[in-house]
């Protein structure tokens, strides 16, 4: 019996009966965009969607599905009552603006993530929780049949990333993940720009971003009512309650539930552009050094400095810092003729280069107004995302290695067609790390 997707039949059951009642529960008069007029999705053509995770990114994420027309959230999940709660009643406000009776009862909320893909009537699944819990759901999901819109980074560790690749491609399934800066106008020109050869030849790329925080020590507390704290746990180790450890800018700097902090947590949104730009997305570097510091006591055990570099096949290297060291947020390509920045936007020297328009010849990238739109339409058309499940676990694989290097303090080569060091076991045994029973990917 596999954990991540068997429950009891009283719970099956139960989650059947769930899912029969919420449709029943929707309201039949709607607005005459949800009938499916103006070009809006009809009700029975709708993808419905259920939402995994409903804290503070949740709020970052679920509102640009609440207003696809060509979508319906019908069920969300959390181990916290309180949040489900909110997101329950956030997603009933939202349709019911547009209901003609003013009401809407279409919602149900799940603390088992399991109730909710078992439930047959979820086509897909927005997957905003903790990142331990990234893969573990995203593996149930897809062996569900759901496709997924799953957030950075992809993976806790490498091999479990790469076993999300494989499951997701086994099942035929849809993957988006959330590097939604692949779905920026300027952003996407100026890795164009690189890939055009409009700085000349690219001679090596910077990347920055914040460090980890230095955690206190703190003291156990009680878990609150409403929250079921061993589930939120998961396959991570168990450790006492103390709400600094489960507050968002708690668990991104432990590495049982974030193992690189934000190396990975916010830096893979630069990786994956610098990837994308210097037309690397489908491999990974060949040499990773660095050095870095770490909290010597405290909660929180991710790095508060780090300068990692990483060396391609084809010679270009990714110098990957701090912002102590580079106070530059984002990517900067820099080329024998002038750079390209990008972050949330576009800047460049010579400065004329962001006014460039591309020629009918050159190398277009994957366009997308917003990666939850790309996202839909790809769960329709069957077609790859612009931020597939491959790419994804490539740019998180970057953010791992250059943790395994600034912990084991010395130069590592890795082939990245194997995806394992050279000659190196104790670098290996770094790549995957146990689960707590009973899960188990």
């Amino acid at each position: 019996m596999n954990v991540l997707t068997s429950l009891s039949r009283r719970r099956l059951l139960r989650s059947a009966a769930g899912s029969f009642a919420a449709v029943v529960a929707a309201p039949v008069v709607v607005s005459s965009r949800a009938l499916g007029r103006d070009g809006a999705a009809a009700p029975s053509e709708r993808i419905a969607l259920g939402v995994i995770g409903t804290g503070s990114r949740c709020s970052g994420v679920m509102p640009a599905f609440l207003h696809r027309p060509e979508c319906q959230v019908v069920a969300v999940c959390d181990v916290q009552k309180a949040l489900r709660d909110k997101a329950v009643a956030d997603v009933s406000a939202h349709y019911a603006a547009a209901a003609r009776a003013g009401t809407y009862k279409g919602c149900q909320a799940h603390n088992d993530f399991r109730e909710l893909l078992a439930r047959s009537d979820v086509d897909a699944v927005q997957i905003t929780t903790p990142d331990h819990w990234h893969v573990p759901i995203g593996i149930a999901a897809a062996r569900a049949g759901k496709d997924v819109y799953g957030e950075k980074p992809l993976g806790a560790m490498v091999a479990e990333g790469r076993q999300m690749v494989q499951t997701v491609q086994r099942h035929g399934r849809v993957f988006q993940h959330g590097t939604q800066r692949r779905s920026f106008e300027r952003v996407r020109l100026g890795c164009e720009l690189v890939r055009n050869g409009y700085i000349g030849k690219l001679q090596h790329v910077e990347v920055a971003c914040d460090a980890s925080w230095a955690g206190k020590v703190v003291q156990s507390e009680p878990v609150p009512p409403g929250f079921d704290y061993d589930m939120w746990l998961g396959p991570a180790p168990y450790a006492p309650y103390s709400r600094a450890r489960v507050y968002r800018f708690g668990w991104y700097f432990i590495s049982d539930y974030c193992p690189t902090g934000w190396i990975a947590g916010q830096g893979v949104h630069y990786i994956d552009l610098a990837h994308w730009g210097m037309n690397v997305e489908r491999t990974g570097p060949v040499e990773i050094e660095g050095h870095g510091a770490f909290p010597s006591e405290g909660l929180f055990d991710t790095a508060t400095r780090f300068h990692i570099e990483l060396t391609y096949a084809n010679g270009l290297k990714i110098i990957y810092a701090d912002k102590v060291e580079n106070p530059r947020e984002g990517v900067r390509f820099v080329g024998s003729e002038g750079w390209v920045h990008v972050q949330d936007g576009l800047a460049s020297e010579p400065a004329s280069l962001a006014g460039v328009s591309l020629k009918p010849t050159d190398v277009r990238l994957n366009h997308s107004r917003s990666n939850v739109e790309d996202f839909l339409d790809c769960v329709r058309s069957r077609r790859e995302t612009v931020a597939p499940v491959e790419i994804a676990h490539r740019a998180s694989t970057v953010c791992s290695l250059g943790d395994i290097a600034l912990r084991l303090g010395r130069k590592l080569r890795w082939d990245p067609a194997a995806e394992r060091f050279v000659n190196d076991a104790q670098a290996d045994r770094m790549l995957t790390r146990a689960m707590r029973s009973p899960w188990a990917l």
